[in-house]
């Protein structure tokens, strides 16, 4: 196992320190995300400011960007960081597509597959000059003249992820993508009884399995090296994870446990914005099935513990703290990659 984190800042004067700080922890990739900035360009910030620890996107909204302008900023940024950059896609919701993006939603499975498709096509032209010849029912891509063609690069192979929740796209994911972004809304036994075997299910369509794919996920952790952080650490997992649990796309991992209708209840709270009430309603059962708790020196030890032969790397859903003691982190990412056992 890998253990990853998330860029602790969005401050493009700040990445560059915080990506090194991070790297001299000792984790493997840091991420960005697609919230109030745009991930590509935090990245190559940190892709600049560093040397060993790899980069990507957790995620960027597929239907935002036509598959040109995704295959051009990933290509920059695999050229900078000599080979680091990791693509993490993800579709997002109808409302934020539709109404905040501007940008179509319909048939995500199938749109987004295709979008994984043509990026690969833009790639493979510019890396050996094959013919742009991909005509799809959502994108094409038929023109490139030498003009506009970047040619290739060093470290051609830049793996796309794709991130999901319910079972079309896992199994989509399978069937197309390099890895799995695994929603930081899971519980153990959703990873088992529906993840994986979709993405199997999926992956077996072109020859492979869930062990071809790389799977990671962002982890909700109760942890403190006091019981006043500890307490609000649980306050921060809560309110989270009630945000999540009454958003009906999320619903099939409250089922799964039986919880579909306290989803409806928390979702009655959410549309009239009781907030504080929400975060009430994650019973102590829920804290257990989508959370892991330890104090600092043994969190390491109960990620692993949790996910190996689950996922292959994981990060915490919080970014490390400016504040947070480097060697506390060092020795976490060393128990996670079992050098601490």
């Amino acid at each position: 196992m890998k253990m990853d984190a998330q860029l602790s800042t969005t401050d493009l004067e700040q990445v560059a320190g915080a990506a090194q700080r991070l790297e001299r922890m000792g984790f493997d990739a840091l991420w960005s995300f697609e919230n109030t900035n745009n991930p590509f360009i935090s990245l190559a910030f940190a892709a600049m400011a560093t040397r060993r620890v790899k980069v990507g996107t957790n995620i960027a909204v597929a239907f935002a960007r036509t598959p040109m302008i995704t295959a051009t900023a990933a290509w920059d940024i695999q050229r900078a960081s000599k080979g680091r950059f990791l693509l993490g896609l993800g579709t997002q919701v109808r409302a934020h597509n539709e109404r905040r993006f501007s940008a179509p939603f319909d048939h995500p499975a199938a749109r987004v597959k295709e979008v994984i498709q043509c990026i690969r096509a833009i790639w493979d032209c510019w890396q050996h000059g094959t013919r742009p010849a991909f005509k799809g029912r959502f994108y094409q891509f038929t023109l490139m003249i030498p003009a506009f063609n970047p040619g290739p690069i060093a470290h051609p192979a830049i793996p796309i992820y794709l991130a999901g929740v319910k079972p079309l796209m896992c199994r989509t994911a399978g069937e197309v993508a390099d890895g799995f972004h695994v929603h930081p809304f899971h519980s153990v036994r959703y990873l088992r009884e529906v993840v994986r075997p979709q993405i199997e299910a999926g992956a077996r369509t072109r020859g492979k399995g869930v062990a071809d794919l790389d799977l990671f996920s962002t982890v909700f952790a109760v942890t403190g090296a006091t019981e006043a952080e500890r307490a609000e650490s649980e306050r921060h997992a809560r309110r989270s994870l009630s945000l999540y649990a009454s958003t009906p796309n999320y619903r099939d991992v409250m089922e799964l446990h039986g919880w579909g209708a306290e989803g409806e209840k928390l979702s009655q709270l959410a549309r009239a914005g009781e907030w504080e009430q929400m975060a009430n309603g994650i019973t102590d059962p829920m804290l257990d099935a989508f959370t892991v708790s330890a104090p600092p020196d043994r969190l390491g030890r109960v990620l692993r513990e949790r996910y190996q032969g689950l996922l292959g790397r994981v990060a915490l859903y919080r970014s490390v703290s400016d504040s947070d003691p480097e060697a506390r982190w060092r020795q976490v990412v060393r128990d996670v990659e079992g050098a601490g056992a």
